[in-house]
């Protein structure tokens, strides 16, 4: 099987500021997969957070070696044995490759190899990051009037009482809309105590880690008084984090260049399944195809948070949809997304 590495700059549409940064532009790493004539692809993008850099992200990606397997299909089962020792992006940036080669190669689509015969389809939220409020205000009724039903408001303001603010212009230029509030860990327990009455007053339908992580056992404490449901993101990693907290906290956001792809998402939702914890399917920004493993696993999760292709200024794939607030699985062999300049 034959590798090839190419990097992409990423450019959002407006910068997105969250509680510990702002972010303008990315670099996403393509990695493609050849055997046979067919070819699959899969993308890791950089992350500050996360400590990859591109220079990181090429080092490992290149170091993938598929040459000791016959096929595609024994590459996947033995995954781990591929990507040794990689960070859970690299994992995932392999695994979708695989899975892109595996279903293209079967004529079938992902979500079939992965059990859900139909193309799932999920309201995804959309992020308003910090910003003003005449423009938050805006932009929720323009997200409104194009279909989207969920609408996740950043939070971790110098001032908390400007995410109150935010909140409420969001709530009333978009009466209609669900929700999420997303502090990225920004909140002492004492704020948090004080604030999530006042955001479940405006109707907030749940928060995202609104303490800094690393204190999984207080986050837990909090959610079992929270007036809101609590999801657990930068302290819900993977499946060992999401045993620890099944059952107490609401929910659990995964990731999958967090956790590792889209199987080992399956099975932090295994480990949750039945404990009251739900699942929700994040992202970071990325395009369509990084987007688009996840949105094979969309119909699995109570809340879908999948819009990071729609805050670039230009998405170079297609295929998952998103503009009306909804994104959907294709039914095209493998992910099912095209390169836009290939179209």
């Amino acid at each position: 099987m034959k590798t090839h590495l190419r990097t992409v700059r990423l450019v959002l549409a407006e910068p997105l500021r969250i509680s510990r940064s702002t972010m303008a532009a990315r670099d996403a790493v393509w990695l493609t997969v050849e055997h046979d004539g067919v070819r699959g692809h899969g993308e890791a993008v950089t992350s500050v957070y996360y400590g990859l850099d591109t220079g990181t992200l090429l080092r490992l990606l290149s170091a993938v070696d598929l040459d000791r397997f016959a096929d595609p299909e024994s590459a996947l089962e033995a995954l781990p044995l591929v990507v040794p020792d990689s960070p859970p992006a690299v994992t995932a940036a392999v695994e979708a490759a695989l899975l892109d080669l595996v279903g293209k190669r079967a004529d079938t689509p992902v979500h079939r190899l992965l059990g859900t015969p139909a193309p799932p389809v999920a309201a995804t939220a959309r992020t308003l990051g910090i910003t003003s409020l005449p423009h938050a205000a805006a932009e929720a009724r323009r997200l409104a009037a194009s279909g989207f039903e969920i609408i996740k408001v950043k939070a971790g303001a110098p001032d908390p009482e400007d995410d109150i603010e935010r909140v409420r212009v969001v709530r009333d230029a978009a009466p209609g809309v669900r929700l999420l509030l997303d502090p990225n860990g920004a909140w002492t327990l004492g704020q948090a105590e004080a604030l999530l009455p006042r955001f479940a007053d405006l109707g907030v339908e749940a928060v995202e880690q609104p303490l800094a992580p690393g204190d999984p056992e207080t986050l837990a404490a909090l959610a079992e008084r929270s007036p809101l449901p609590v999801i657990a993101d930068e302290d819900a990693v993977g499946i060992e984090d999401a045993r620890r907290l099944a059952g107490r906290v609401h929910g659990v956001n995964v990731k999958l260049a967090k956790c590792g792809g889209v199987r080992a998402a399956l099975r932090v939702a295994e480990t949750v399944e039945g404990s009251g914890t739900a699942l929700m399917l994040g992202c970071l920004t990325a395009s369509s195809l990084g987007l688009a493993p996840a949105v094979h696993l969309a119909d699995r999760a109570r809340w879908a948070d999948l819009d990071g292709h729609l805050l670039l200024a230009h998405d170079p794939w297609s295929g998952i949809g998103g503009t009306d607030g909804f994104v959907r699985a294709s039914d095209l062999p493998g992910l099912g997304v095209t390169r836009a300049d290939l179209a």
